[in-house]
Parts: C-alpha cells; structure tokens; sequence
C-alpha cells in the first residue's frame, strides 16, 4: 500500500469524525455546564453517581468510568465535595476502599442542569438522526466501548 492509499483510508475518516463530533457536542454542552457552575467533568461524574445502584460508586470505579487516574478522581471528588454534590463513605468491607456518593444537593444541581443539557443533546445529536440510526449508533458504540473500556460500566450492586 503506497502512502496515498495509506492516506485515503476510510478509517481515518470514521476516526476523524468521531473526534469532530466529540469537540463539537462539548463545545455545544459546556455553556450548559457552566451556567450551573459545573465543568463537564463535574457534570459527567454526578450523572455516573445518579444512575448507578445507590448513587454511588466505589471511587476506584469513578475513575474508570470518567477516564481518570486515582489521583485525578480524588482531586475531582474534593472539589465535588468542597461545593456540597458528592460525599466519601468508607467501605465497611474493606478498609482500603472508599464510595463517591451523590448527595440531595448534588441531585438537586443535576436536576437543574439536565432539562438544558438534554435539550442540546436532542437538538445537537439524538434529535439529527432517525430512531434506527441512532438505535444503530448506541449498540455499535456499546460493542466498541465494551472492548476498548471494559471497565466503564463497572458498578457496586445494591
């Protein structure tokens, strides 16, 4: 294969768009965050804590699950509980483990700050395409997300 069809493969397009997607839903959602006072590392992680068994997480699954190394996660879980969203619960089990877990005015700031958001993920994403289409676009990314992160749907059952 010379460098030209090297260039012109199809996988570098999908990739491409990904990433052009990617950029422009969060250029189009961090206005939302920021009205609410949230980055959208706060705000992924309250919606991880609110729909996980128990709103909470064992913070080394936090981590996983936001792509942030143990250090980031607690760095993250400070500031989350410095601002009242999220408090840390020892797990009883093991010692060595601890929980992040949404709190009522954690659940409060989400709730305020999803009609928004879920109103630019409609108008920007889900709402562009058809039902198969974006049937079709869920279940390809779950097969490769369940490849690539494994880990991210890592949950403590209740």
């Amino acid at each position: 294969m010379n460098a030209t069809d090297l260039f012109d493969d199809p996988r570098l397009t999908t990739m491409g768009l990904l990433y052009e997607v990617h950029d422009g839903l969060l250029r189009k959602l961090e206005p939302t965050w920021k009205k609410h006072g949230l980055s959208g590392l706060d705000a992924n992680a309250l919606m991880r804590l609110s729909r996980s068994a128990g709103r909470r997480l064992r913070m080394t699954d936090l981590a996983a699950q936001t792509n942030l190394s143990t250090s980031g996660v607690t760095r993250l879980v400070d500031r989350l509980q410095r601002n009242g969203f999220v408090r840390r619960e020892l797990d009883a089990a093991d010692r060595r483990s601890s929980y992040a877990v949404l709190t009522a005015a954690g659940a409060t700031r989400l709730a305020r700050v999803l009609p928004e958001y879920l109103e630019v993920v409609e108008r920007w994403f889900t709402g562009l395409l058809t039902r198969d289409q974006l049937d079709g676009l869920v279940a390809g990314l779950r097969i490769v997300r369940d490849e690539v992160s494994p880990q991210a749907t890592a949950y403590e059952p209740e």
